[in-house]
């Protein structure tokens, strides 16, 4: 059997399904070639002299390490001159990218978060990059914040490459989500994973427990359970992973099932969250929806949030239904 690499998967739907357009094809074979140079800088990793701090921060003041700013970088110049996108929104800029004058404008909006988990880079865990597709509003030829302001459920198309053991991509148009990984050798994405589900029940949870004392008290009720294993009211044992990466965290769940949650705390009561809604909840949350799974901030869908700021912060609590509901509803009678 022949093996179907990334390219022939999307000309096939573009083909077979009429639900991609040829211009969101292009885009995301774009994203992906710049996702292959990424995963080439970071597995050189010291031997290009690319790990480290990179002594400047981003726009909500973390230091950015080297691999930040060249993932960054790599992604909006791969981007730039295609001819499908309107502009681009980086968690690492305050403000929107537009695309050069001197090159064609198009119909979609790309936002991403270059190097998620980065880290981990210095001490070889998995990182990874996330990106979103939104369509640009109709005659706007000058995009601004407000233009990428839009909910979760307007995305077209979300993915995430995991740079790990091998490099993964996984992705959805709105249709289920497939999974492809690098052969080094041919230097393409090959399908590995189709549709990739998310099982309904678990007994795996993911949470960084040092925080425990600034939850919420829905949160300490469900994680408080969950610690209680057979002897309390959920009746098994769960096991705890934690990588600080979310891009790690959520393929583990799409491959084995889970729940990762990264609740609201007290330490910093003006912020509903740390994660970023735009860049890490919403593509994140359309895929783990379409592979069966389901995802909140503990009070309503992740994708029905109407985002007031490029840079909103977000609760998230998403994985196997069963666990998302449970702790969803802990909120809901808190």
């Amino acid at each position: 059997m022949s093996r179907i690499s990334l390219s022939r998967f999307l000309i096939e739907a573009q083909r077979t399904e009429g639900n991609l357009p040829p211009e969101l094809r292009l885009l995301i074979e774009t994203v992906a070639r710049a996702c292959k140079a990424i995963s080439h800088s970071v597995n050189k990793g010291a031997l290009a002299g690319v790990l480290g701090e990179a002594g400047s921060g981003n726009v909500q003041g973390e230091a950015q390490k080297k691999l930040d700013v060249i993932a960054n970088d790599i992604l909006l110049e791969a981007n730039e001159w295609g001819g499908s996108l309107a502009a681009m929104a980086s968690e690492e800029m305050e403000l929107p990218y537009s695309i050069p004058e001197n090159y064609p404008r198009g119909r979609y909006l790309l936002l991403f978060d270059p190097l998620d988990g980065s880290s981990n880079i210095d001490v070889n865990i998995s990182v990874g990059t996330i990106f979103s597709v939104l369509e640009c509003p109709p005659g706007d030829v000058a995009p601004s914040e407000a233009d990428f302001l839009q909910s979760g459920r307007r995305q077209v198309a979300a993915g995430y490459t995991v740079y790990g053991p091998q490099t993964m991509l996984v992705l959805t148009f709105g249709h289920g989500v497939h999974g492809f990984t690098l052969d080094r050798e041919q230097g393409s994405f090959v399908l590995t994973h189709p549709d990739m589900r998310i099982p309904a029940s678990t007994k795996e949870f993911a949470i960084n427990m040092s925080n425990q004392r600034h939850w919420e008290a829905p949160v300490q009720r469900y994680v408080g359970e969950l610690l209680a294993g057979t002897t309390g009211p959920l009746g098994k044992d769960y096991n705890m992973r934690w990588v600080a990466s979310m891009v790690a965290e959520v393929h583990r769940i799409l491959v084995r099932g889970g729940v990762f949650m990264y609740p609201k705390d007290a330490r910093d009561p003006s912020k509903p969250g740390k994660l970023r809604l735009m860049y890490e909840g919403n593509p994140m949350a359309f895929i783990v929806e379409q592979a069966g799974g389901a995802a909140t901030n503990g009070r309503m869908p992740i994708l029905d949030i109407q985002p007031s700021k490029l840079h909103e912060r977000v609760a998230i609590f998403l994985g196997s239904r069963e666990e998302v509901e449970r702790v969803t509803a802990y909120h809901a009678a808190d």
